[in-house]
């Protein structure tokens, strides 16, 4: 195991100077709108494309209604990625229906889901393949220095770090507690069978932790957005951990032992699960950032590519809070 109290700190530092306001988050779900940019090719073909609209429903919900509709195994449905519950999300989803009839789709529509079009296409969608995502998000009743606030999201285009969000890591990291429990009975010679799915949460959880602990480690010397000597990449970059050898030398190389030190066994972990070393870049840039004050209410709408997190740009604008007032920090 890590040699650390397993209480997990999911604040990171920021890099724009702080938040200056506190604002609510999701109050309704028409404060979080996203929509997917993604084009399928439209062809003959055994798939059939849906470009559905939900309302309070999580992706892996309307896959499955899906499926049991078409009468297909749930790994015959496709999609570009998870999208928020808690929010109002367009997305594309793929159905294989091989030589089945196809249904009505319009039973999958009720209060949460609507149906915009579908027609037939040649291959299933698969998770990233997308252009990435627009939002259109709402934080309401800000209180603060909205002057000191203006001048972080003057700064937002510019980028911010390409934190994973805290949704990564499940309800109060537990994704992490996970991760612990299945080393611990590792160490103990213990053979607990894990579910697929459990375990590949907890393999993301541990790669995205970790990454965050090199991206917070640069954010605190202030070099988040420069390449360091033995940058492996044309941008800067940090480790998603796995099989195979750490690409940085020198100066980067050092920083991002360093930081990982503490975590040497999830490392090792994670080597033996079969994922291979990836690096993904430490600076996210919104396209087409705009914001709007609407008396008290910030409105934001920005684009971000896929496998970025909106809360990363959140974060550097205002202390957040849900629906039940537990701040995201």
């Amino acid at each position: 195991m890590s040699e650390h109290e397993p209480t997990w700190n999911l604040d990171w530092p920021r890099a724009l100077g702080g938040t200056a306001i506190r604002a609510d988050f999701r109050t309704e779900p028409e404060d979080f709108v996203v929509d997917e940019l993604a084009a399928p090719q439209q062809g003959d073909g055994e798939h059939v494309y849906l470009h559905i609209r939900k309302r309070g429903a999580n992706t892996g919900f309307v896959a499955q209604q899906l499926a049991q509709l078409a009468g297909v195994h749930s790994n015959d449905v496709g999609f570009f990625g998870l999208k928020d519950r808690h929010a109002v999300t367009t997305q594309w989803f793929s159905v294989w229906l091989a030589q089945k009839p196809e249904p009505d789709w319009k039973q999958l529509e009720n209060a949460e889901v609507q149906l915009l079009q579908h027609f037939r296409g040649q291959r299933k969608l698969r998770r990233g393949e997308h252009l990435g995502n627009r939002f259109q998000i709402r934080l309401r009743n800000a209180e603060g220095d909205r002057a000191a606030a203006e001048a972080v999201l003057g700064r937002i285009a510019e980028g911010v770090p390409n934190y994973f969000g805290e949704q990564r890591f499940g309800h109060n990291g537990g994704n992490l507690d996970l991760v612990e429990a299945m080393l611990a009975e590792q160490g103990a010679g213990k053979r607990r069978r894990i579910p697929r799915s459990q375990k590949a949460f907890a393999m993301s959880a541990a790669r995205s932790w970790l990454f965050n602990q090199v991206l917070a480690r640069r954010v605190e010397q202030g070099n988040w957005q420069v390449q360091l000597e033995g940058e492996p990449e044309p941008v800067a970059s940090g480790p998603l951990w796995g099989r195979g050898r750490n690409l940085a030398v020198g100066t980067q190389l050092d920083l991002e032992s360093a930081a990982m030190q503490p975590w040497r066994s999830w490392c090792d972990w994670l080597e033996h699960c079969g994922l291979s070393q990836e690096r993904r870049s430490l600076v996210l840039q919104p396209q087409g950032f705009q914001f709007q004050w609407q008396g008290d209410d910030l409105t934001l709408a920005f684009a971000l590519p896929p496998g970025t997190f909106a809360t990363a740009v959140l974060r550097e604008v205002a202390e957040l809070a849900n629906r039940s007032d537990r701040a995201i920090k």
